[in-house]
């Protein structure tokens, strides 16, 4: 128990090893607390998720060196995930309550224009749709996308335009399934 309270006591010097006790200890912490938080914290990447991801890591920094009580930073960073977990399931189970936290998806490209009110709403350059125009497609021309958004989370999506092939009836049956012709 002596040996417990040396490594994780609120010193002002720590030495590399009870540092390096310490680092191992919030390791694991943070991934026990990661799973109570759940995966919406490191995958969807909102508003929320980005300050739950910066606060937990500022808070648990302090445990591993030692600039705060130990047994209070694990508690804190337990109630922070607990509410990240309870917001994640009441914006889940009230859309209007997410829409209002996390906002809505904004429109910045439609029918072949780029729409820049909305644009600057989001606060976008058009090379910044370009650019995840680019990612997304792996080209470099909006030729076939009907609509670009930015996403509540801050990324760009597109969606294609919709193409439609026309069979020669000559080779499709009653029902228009094409037929292979020999």
């Amino acid at each position: 128990m002596e040996t417990l309270n040396e490594i994780f006591s609120h010193e002002t010097e720590l030495t590399a090893l009870q540092m390096a006790c310490r680092a191992t200890a919030v390791f694991v912490i943070a991934y026990v607390l990661i799973r109570i938080a759940g995966r919406r914290s490191f995958g969807i990447r909102t508003p929320i998720d980005n300050i739950v991801v910066i606060l937990l890591g500022a808070i648990l920094s302090r445990a591993v060196v030692g600039s705060s009580p130990f047994i209070p930073i694990i508690f804190a960073s337990f109630v922070l995930c607990v509410l990240h977990r309870i917001f994640g399931w009441l914006f889940t189970h009230y859309n209007k309550l997410g829409r209002i936290v996390e906002g809505d998806k904004i429109t910045l490209y439609e029918n072949g224009k780029f729409l820049e009110e909305n644009m600057r709403r989001g606060l976008v350059r058009e090379e910044d749709i370009m650019q995840g125009v680019r990612k997304s497609i792996l080209q470099d021309s909006i030729d076939g996308i009907d609509k670009i958004y930015l996403e509540h989370n801050g990324e760009i999506s597109l969606i294609k335009k919709i193409s439609l092939k026309i069979t020669n009836s000559s080779t499709s049956d009653s029902n228009g399934i094409p037929q292979s012709v020999s």
